[in-house]
């Protein structure tokens, strides 16, 4: 084994391998920045180049390029609010605030070292894993699989904040969002409204670019600062976010274990790693009211998860051929060009090829992350740059990234939607991370809930594993809610925030969606509506009381009972004080101000989007640009046409020529029967 594991480094230290490695990184580090694309894009793209490459060239040069894709969409997640592809999205909950508050290198040091050791974890427990590992996986059935999902659910109590029921809900409300499209069971068509894009269902992208990039950018644009706010120094926070990782190293090793234990099981899939870690995070910590206002912990879970899934998620696909997940089943393809089959030979004739893989893993991120570091304090200084001049810029990263989900225009009227419900989330103080959850964890549970029901009717709940992860799951709850309960308890006597009639409406809204999905269900038959159903009657019933809280939450309000508090209308917008950080008070910004500003904004974000229908996703950017530049920004001409020259030059020649990428035909084009260059 030692004898194979040396092999496997010499082949990949011929120039041959390494040079491709080193370009395969160049790749990742330009597409993990860009939203939307992410690695199992890349490595479609790239597995023709592959076919006359020798075994340790190709896997060098694919996986090299892959596993850096999510390093870099860490650092648009932390530096912009804009994930660098879905799996990264977690990371934008703390990561951004602690950018807002001038700590962009702290989230950025504290991110890429977790990654490091995740990526380490990663590969070790491959090393470890490959000779016990198929009993194991064989154990999994689709119960099992239900179980763990189930698992996963519980965590939403950890991300739920001060209120278990909004948590529970905006869950629910993703779980439901995960049934829309057709059944993967039986076909049938569940919440589609006759309308095509629907019929496969709502991915992940637009969901995320949604709830977690246009409210950020929404938000950048009303304070009129740059993201920071103030300058970011010499982006002194970077060591601190180093000794971050080694000093919380336990529950990043935690993390990075959970991970490369999701991604063994075929079907988790990598986002669900990601969001799973980001609860444990909240979860093990005694400071979990302080989640998503710029927690350390908070960037350093999901940062394990970067890689370490990846590293789990090989141990089936090369032990016996069965993807751990998309990226996998995909990499199997490269197997095949390059004449080695994924199984028993891994293990035996291909072991040296097995452990260049290994090596691929641990090198590429350590070359890679040292490439972050070296220019970490010019990449965390974009914070610094006005707003103005980010916020069209931003938007193209968005509607691009958004388009490429499915490449339909749906995507690009799905990401409005849940951009204007993510604004209204957070003035609202509901949950986006449960969401989020739901939708990753919703299409799994429902799966394998009709498969073992179908299978082994009610007796799936006593298979020993199953037994097994459900205590987890229900230990795991009451642990949630006694934590919460204490919270409250700890709370007692302070000022609560006092509901609005916007609150109230936006409950309203939410009772009438689940009541919709009743009715809309009500003719369907057992097996299509089970899931749907099991989710929206509880969440009924959750969402009415809800709303019977906020109304008398509203009437204290109206009758003087209720103080302000801080951030709440009326009172100052405090974030609360981190250990090692000062608390960070927000200058206030007059109501007019901000009505102003929000009014322009929504403005500006209809014309882009008015832009795109009519004219096209590529030039409607590039006018939307300028024209965003010149006459809200105030920039210069020259300064407006240069900085839309190179949007036009990357989407035209990058997008466009280089990766092929499917405009979509604009609506001028149908009126006069023409097609656009390129369309």
């Amino acid at each position: 084994m030692i004898e194979a594991a040396v092999d496997g480094l010499q082949a990949l230290l011929q120039w041959q391998a390494f040079g491709l490695m080193m370009i395969g990184i160049a790749i990742g580090l330009v597409v993990g920045i860009l939203p939307g694309l992410g690695g199992v894009t890349a490595l479609a793209l790239m597995l023709p180049f592959i076919f006359h490459m020798e075994p340790a060239e190709a896997f060098a040069f694919l996986l090299g390029m892959f596993v850096v894709t999510s390093n870099t969409g860490e650092l648009t997640s932390i530096l912009f609010g804009v994930p660098g592809e879905a799996t990264t999205a977690a990371t934008i909950i703390d990561g951004h605030p602690m950018a807002k508050n001038g700590e962009a290198g702290r989230a950025l040091g504290a991110s890429l070292t977790s990654s490091a050791i995740g990526a380490t974890i990663g590969v070790m427990v491959l090393a470890l894993a490959i000779p016990i590992v198929r009993p194991l996986v064989l154990t999994f059935g689709s119960p099992e699989l239900f179980a763990l999902t189930l698992l996963g659910v519980t965590f939403i109590a950890s991300l739920s904040g001060t209120s278990l029921i909004k948590g529970v809900v905006m869950g629910g409300l993703g779980f439901l969002l995960a049934s829309v499209g057709a059944s993967l069971q039986t076909g049938f068509l569940r919440y589609t409204f006759d309308q095509p894009y629907l019929f496969e269902g709502i991915s992940l992208v637009p969901v995320a670019l949604g709830l977690f990039a246009l409210p950020e950018i929404f938000d950048l644009a009303v304070r009129g600062t740059s993201i920071a706010g103030r300058d970011a120094g010499k982006v002194g926070g970077v060591r601190q976010g180093v000794r971050d990782a080694f000093e919380h190293f336990w529950l990043v090793a935690r993390c990075g274990g959970i991970s490369a234990f999701i991604g063994m099981i075929p079907g988790l899939g990598s986002s669900a790693a990601q969001w799973l870690s980001y609860a444990h995070a909240v979860q093990s910590s005694p400071r979990k009211e302080e989640f998503g206002t710029g927690r350390v912990e908070g960037v350093l879970g999901p940062g394990a998860s970067t890689n370490a899934k990846e590293g789990g998620a090989l141990i089936p696909t090369l032990a016996f051929g069965v993807p751990g997940s998309l990226a996998m089943a995909i990499l199997l393809g490269a197997f095949i060009i390059v004449g080695v089959t994924p199984g028993p030979d891994m293990l035996g004739p291909h072991l040296d090829v097995t452990f260049t893989i290994l090596w691929v893993m641990v090198i590429a991120n350590i070359i890679s992350i040292a490439i972050a570091f070296l220019f970490l304090g010019q990449i965390a200084r974009l914070t610094s740059v006005k707003g103005s001049i980010l916020i069209p810029l931003l938007l193209v990263l968005v509607w691009v990234g958004s388009f490429s989900a499915s490449n339909n225009f749906g995507d690009l009227i799905a990401v409005t939607i849940f951009g204007a419900m993510g604004i209204a989330v957070v003035k609202l103080d509901w949950p986006r991370p449960p969401l989020a959850l739901g939708v990753v964890l919703g299409g799994l549970s429902d799966k394998y809930l009709y498969i073992s029901s179908i299978r082994y009717g009610a007796d799936f709940l006593t298979r020993p594993v199953v037994m097994v992860v459900l205590a987890l799951a229900a230990g795991s709850l009451v642990f949630a809610v006694v934590q919460n309960r204490r919270l409250r308890a700890a709370r007692a006597g302070m000022p609560t925030t006092a509901s609005s009639w916007q609150g109230v409406v936006f409950t309203g809204l939410l009772v009438a969606v689940f009541v919709l999905a009743l009715v809309t269900g009500r003719d369907w038959t057992f097996p299509n509506k089970i899931f749907p159903y099991a989710i929206a009657i509880p969440m009924l019933v959750l969402a009415v009381i809800q709303f019977g809280i906020e109304v008398k939450s509203l009437v204290s309000a109206r009758s003087g009972l209720t103080p302000a508090l801080a951030g709440a209308p009326g009172g100052p917008p405090v974030r609360p004080p981190r250990p090692g950080s000062p608390v960070v008070i927000e200058e206030p910004i007059e109501p007019r101000v901000a009505r102003e500003r929000s009014l322009k904004m929504t403005a500006w974000l209809a014309a882009s989007f008015l832009l795109l229908w009519m004219i096209g996703l590529r030039e409607g950017l590039a006018v939307f640009v300028f024209l965003y530049l010149r006459f809200s920004s105030k920039e210069s001409w020259w300064l407006s046409a240069l900085l839309t020259a190179i949007i036009w030059g990357l989407l035209f020649q990058f997008f466009g020529r280089i990766l092929q990428f499917p405009w979509p035909i604009p609506l001028v084009s149908r009126w006069f029967d023409f097609n656009w260059p390129g369309v």
